[in-house]
């Protein structure tokens, strides 16, 4: 089975979830490739679509590896990071490069955030539930990470939910999160883009355009057609 488009993989994830309607739960979309995936699965559900920020950490001589990740804290607070330690050992990443890399990539979070939120705060997860939301799972070190973030935001409960995944990554996860939906557990997951027959590259003007679109926590509006293009 491969998705259409995001649009598409969001849509058939929305089915597995109709279970989670309520105005206690939150859909968070990991950027950018998550936003449309999750745009479809919050208009399905009638919930609010916010946005859980955060970024891989990769490999300094080989960025596309991840050895990481880091995601933003309470309001106010750390950042969350959680670190691969068996990559960094295998690599012989000292601390120093691991500090700097995460230096940088604490810059592009906050940069997102005044892009994204436009000055709003983060969402309220107390006492809700939270559904976490991207395209596809690889090493699963991103979405660790934001797990991590929601129970620091004492989310009452916590979703992953993705159209695909590498099966050794949702072990861990299960281990963390409340539920796990993936569409397509895969044992060789060479890269998530394969599972797409469209996987182009989403911008950041798409997911302005889709966060604005979609619905909030002061109130919903209808679901609007998507805008051109960001089905991808």
């Amino acid at each position: 089975m491969r998705f259409m488009d995001r649009r598409d993989a969001g849509q058939r994830l929305a089915g597995r979830l109709a279970g989670l309607k309520g105005v206690n739960t939150v859909v968070l979309a990991l950027p950018r490739g998550g936003v449309p995936v999750a745009y479809q699965v919050a208009h399905a559900l009638g919930v609010p679509l916010e946005v859980m920020l955060v970024r891989k950490l990769g490999v300094p001589i080989e960025p596309e590896i991840a050895m990481g990740a880091i995601t933003e804290g309470p309001e106010g607070g750390e950042p969350v990071v959680v670190l691969d330690e068996a990559t960094l050992s295998a690599l012989r990443i000292s601390p120093t490069e691991v500090d700097r890399v995460i230096a940088g990539e604490t810059r592009e979070l906050d940069r997102r955030r005044r892009l994204y939120r436009d000055g709003r705060p983060a969402p309220d997860l107390a006492g809700k539930t939270a559904i976490l939301v991207d395209d596809g799972i690889a090493t699963g070190a991103t979405m660790r990470a934001a797990v991590r973030a929601a129970r620091q935001r004492h989310a009452a409960a916590v979703v992953v939910a993705v159209p695909v995944a590498a099966t050794q990554s949702l072990g861990p996860l299960a281990a963390e999160a409340d539920e796990i939906a993936c569409l397509k557990p895969t044992e060789t997951l060479v890269a998530v883009g394969y599972h797409y027959v469209d996987f182009q590259q989403v911008s950041d003007e798409e997911v302005m355009a889709l966060l604005h679109d979609g619905p909030r926590a002061t109130g919903e509006r209808p679901p609007p057609r998507p805008p051109t293009g960001t089905a991808s």
